[in-house]
């Protein structure tokens, strides 16, 4: 797998103008009186309902109980929700065409017109993250996917997405979703990983997450590995601004993904991605380049989060991928292997 570092200075910031949080942040200690030092017991019983572990802050990083992933699975499935095995699927490749024409296929245009979000082609390795349970979010509250790695059980999205004054107990990952089903399975965490400044003071610079998944107990073959199965989106990391990139993501109100093409402006420790139309739910969507016509795989350069966990209604950011996220990304597939 490549991960060539590229040249290419972030611009200067962008001017300041108001945003709207895709993600509400829930200010959980000064809401609830709780002491922040408090231990994990006390966090599980009063937060997200229920459904959140402390892990270790310290590094950033959360070794899941398997009955926590279990029963998120058993109580997603025991909903509206089917899982009805997609066709086989020939061999998967992991790499992805630069986005030109393959074949007398016309490589898709670099930017939407209108700049704006629009319904788009179910892709296996992206799908909604869900957290069932009462911890007052929609169904599914964010989007994840999956990455190559060695360990081909990656999965990206946006720290916001998996820790908010604690680990989130209650995921569920369903790649290539779509209408109540679940073609490939569901998903849950073995570990998670954040940057410590996230996990912290919510740095929006170290606004990415990385979970290593695992089949929900009695959904599927014992240690199939997900990327075998979906197949997955390449990594890049220090990318410039002003690559052609193609953003996904799954609004909460939407049983599809939609998706925008637009090219990236660089800032300081951001990437910024002008297109209306990823509201409440497409945080943690990937941001692609090189794009390949026919498998729909490409290369994730960042995800929805960052600047005000994702931005306003036009305007999308992600933070920036540069050696600290290389660095995450190299801690979440050697954590606990």
């Amino acid at each position: 797998m490549s991960t060539t570092e590229c040249d290419g200075a972030p611009g200067p910031p962008a001017p300041t103008a108001p945003h709207t949080r895709r993600a509400t942040a829930l200010a959980l200690c000064a809401a609830l009186g709780l002491t922040c030092a408090g231990t994990v017991l006390a966090v599980r019983a009063f937060a997200h309902g229920g459904y959140l572990a402390a892990g270790d802050p310290v590094t950033g990083s959360y070794a899941e109980e398997a009955a926590d992933g279990d029963a998120a699975a058993d109580a997603l499935l025991s909903g509206p929700y089917t899982e009805r095995p997609a066709p086989p699927r020939g061999p998967v490749r992991t790499t992805a065409r630069r986005d030109t024409a393959v074949r007398g296929k016309p490589a898709e245009p670099s930017v939407s017109r209108p700049l704006e979000a629009t319904p788009a082609t179910v892709s296996a390795p992206i799908g909604p993250l869900f957290s069932p349970g009462s911890d007052g979010d929609a169904d599914h509250h964010c989007t994840a996917s999956v990455v190559h790695s060695a360990t081909r059980d990656l999965v990206v999205t946006a720290a916001h997405c998996v820790y908010d004054g604690g680990f989130r107990t209650n995921l569920v990952f369903a790649p290539g979703y779509h209408d109540g089903d679940v073609p490939y399975g569901v998903w849950v965490p073995s570990r998670i990983v954040v940057d410590p400044r996230w996990a912290d003071g919510r740095d929006e610079d170290h606004d990415v997450a990385f979970l290593r998944v695992r089949r929900a107990r009695g959904t599927g073959p014992a240690g199939q590995r997900v990327e075998d199965l979906t197949g997955a989106e390449r990594i890049r990391f220090s990318p410039p601004g002003g690559l052609p990139t193609r953003t996904v993501g799954y609004p909460d109100d939407r049983e599809t993904p939609v998706s925008c093409r637009n090219t990236t402006t660089a800032r300081p420790g951001q990437l910024r991605f002008d297109c209306a139309g990823f509201p409440n739910g497409t945080s943690g969507g990937p941001m692609l380049t090189a794009v390949d016509p026919d498998t729909g795989l490409g290369t994730v350069t960042g995800v929805i989060g960052g600047l005000d966990e994702g931005g306003d209604d036009e305007t999308s950011y992600s933070s920036w991928f540069g050696p600290d996220i290389a660095a995450l990304y190299r801690r979440a597939t050697t954590d606990g292997a």
